[in-house]
Formats: structure tokens, sequence, C-alpha cells
């Protein structure tokens, strides 16, 4: 229990600082800190990243850093794509999922590491500060239905993805690319909680603890972030992502009986 406690902390304090991010290590944390198996892992760390989004995202909603016709956008075609990413992962054996969540940190951390000092884009932005929906809309549904399918598939929020697209394809400022990721997670965990309803038995008890320190941890680091530099945290947890990949793929391969 104190394993969760600690983990579900560091997710949260995660959430509150990147807007995203923090939820891929929930999974694992769940499989391999709390002893739960992966069919329970993944409905339970979107259930506990949809509520530490919650929490997270409360004051820059009141901050007016949440872009909400963007989140419709993204939210509507993520939480569609969710339930196909929930049936993929039925098909699919629990190795497999776990190898193909450890490239996908591979792919998260590297993403982190290009962006990071990279100044905000503005391919989809007016010069009045609006989006040039005309032209962008497909690619925004296109990018906010793979982060559904990730989303249902593997049980992670996808702010990985969601900033990038927001700020080098919309032109968002960072502090309202974040805002607006935080909404659409919400979004996507709640319809990736429903797709993988049933799916297996949850402990409510590691839960409710895990989720507990994750939304404490998300409203002290929601205080702390705009001081802080957030190139130099996304470069750090670009390799605590790298590290906690490793140790996924190892123990996929050659202990992949803890998966049940």
């Amino acid at each position: 229990m104190l394993t969760a406690i600690a983990l579900g902390v560091v997710i949260g304090v995660l959430l509150g600082l990147l807007g995203g991010g923090g939820s891929i290590l929930a999974v694992p944390a769940l499989v391999y800190g709390a002893g739960l198996p992966l069919a329970a892992a993944v409905p339970a760390s979107l259930l506990v990243v949809g509520i530490s989004s919650v929490t997270a995202v409360l004051p820059r909603v009141r901050a007016g850093e949440v872009r909400w016709r963007i989140a419709a956008v993204f939210g509507g075609a993520g939480a569609l794509a969710a339930f196909g990413g929930a049936e993929l992962n039925r098909l699919l054996p629990g190795q497999a999922v776990l190898l193909g969540f450890a490239a996908l940190m591979v792919a998260a951390g590297w993403r982190m590491l290009a962006e990071s000092g990279r100044p905000e884009g503005a391919a989809c932005a007016l010069p009045g500060g609006g989006v040039d929906w005309r032209g962008c809309l497909p690619r925004s549904l296109g990018a906010g239905a793979v982060v559904g399918v990730l989303t249902g598939l593997f049980g992670v929020g996808g702010g990985f993805l969601i900033i990038p697209a927001l700020v080098a394809g919309l032109g968002l400022p960072m502090a309202a690319a974040v805002g607006t990721s935080l909404v659409i997670v919400v979004v996507n965990s709640a319809a990736g909680f429903a797709a993988h309803a049933g799916d297996a038995a949850l402990d409510y008890g590691i839960i409710a603890a895990f989720g507990a320190a994750a939304v404490a941890g998300s409203l002290a680091a929601a205080r702390l972030g705009r001081h802080l530099d957030a190139d130099r945290l996304r470069r750090w947890f670009a390799y605590l992502v790298f590290t906690v990949a490793a140790f996924v793929a190892a123990q996929a391969l050659l202990n992949p009986a803890a998966l049940n």
C-alpha cells in the first residue's frame, strides 16, 4: 500500500507539472508496484489518471488556460477511438501489450527530449490567434483518434502526444496547451474506463490510495509548476521513462506469469 501511495504521488506531480506524461507510468506502477494484474491495471490507471487530471485542470480553468473548442475536437475523436483500443487490448496477449507499452514509452521519451527547448509553433494558427479549422480539422481529428486508441489499448492519457500537437500544430501557448491537454485526458480516460468496464475485478482500496496520492501530488505540483524550468523537468522525465521502459520490457520477456 505504501508503494502505491508513493507511486501515486509521483504520477500526480508529473501530471500537475507537465499536463501529461505522468500517466504513462501508471500501468507499470500498478502492475509491478501495487501488484495488480494487467487486466485490472489498465482500467485502474484510467480511473486514477482521469481523477488526477480533473484536479490538476481546475486551477487552469479558473486561469482561463483551456481552449474548449479544441478540447472538444480532440476529446470527441479520442473518446470514440478509445473503445476500439480497448477491443484491441482484449485481443492481444498481456506480454504483447506490455512490450508494445515499452515501445510506446521509448517513443514518448524521445518526443519529450525532441520537444525540449523547441519554440512554440503555429502550423494551423491564424494571425489573430485563432485556428485554421478548414485546413487543420482533419489533422486534429486524426491526432485525437490516435491518442484515443492508445488510451484504450494501454491505459494512458496521451498527454505526451497531445501537448506537442496543440503547441506545434495549433499554435497554442504552452500554458493553454497544458490546460487543454488535461481536459482531453479527462475525456479520453473516462471513455477508456467505460470501454474496459467489466474486464477485471478492481481493488478499490489500492486504487483509492493510489488516486488520493496522485490528486495530492497534482495539487502540490500545480502551485509549483509556474516557478520551475519545464524543459529541464521534461528532460529528466524522459530519462526516467527510458529506464522504466527497459524494466517493463525485461519483465514482460522474463516474467510473463506476473501479468495474470
